[in-house]
Parts: C-alpha cells; structure tokens; sequence
C-alpha cells in the first residue's frame, strides 16, 4: 500500500520520529510505538494530522507491534 521509500520519509507529526506500518485485515495504518498513537490511511493517503491520531492501548500496542512491518524503521 505504502512504499517502502515514502515510509522511510514519513514521520509522526507529533514527535517527528519513525512511524510503523501496520497491515490489519480491516486496512493498513501507521503507527507510532514510542507516543502509542495510530493514523489511519485513506485512499492509500497517510492521514497524519496530530488530531486525527488515536490512542492505543496496552492490549492494542502488542497486537500492532506483531503485525508491524519488519522492515520499517523501529
């Protein structure tokens, strides 16, 4: 969905650090494991607006952190 040269270039907008990406059955998303914040894709598009991230929990960031893209930036 994303290519991996764009994900090397993407960043969270709220601490400009490496985001993950994350393929779940009901879409891709990226994420953030250090701030535990997740942006949704639309339309193949990063969404990655500080208001639009939502917050994951405990249970979520280890089920995200299994699904993460290996070759992403940690």
């Amino acid at each position: 969905m994303i290519d991996e040269t764009l994900l090397s270039i993407l960043v969270c907008p709220a601490d400009r650090g490496p985001l993950l990406l994350v393929e779940k059955p009901d879409g891709a998303l990226l994420y953030n494991p250090r701030l535990r914040r997740a942006y949704r894709i639309e339309d193949g598009i990063p969404v990655l607006l500080v208001d639009e991230g939502t917050a994951v929990s405990d249970d979520e960031h280890v089920r995200l952190m299994a699904r993460a893209n290996p070759a992403a930036p940690q």
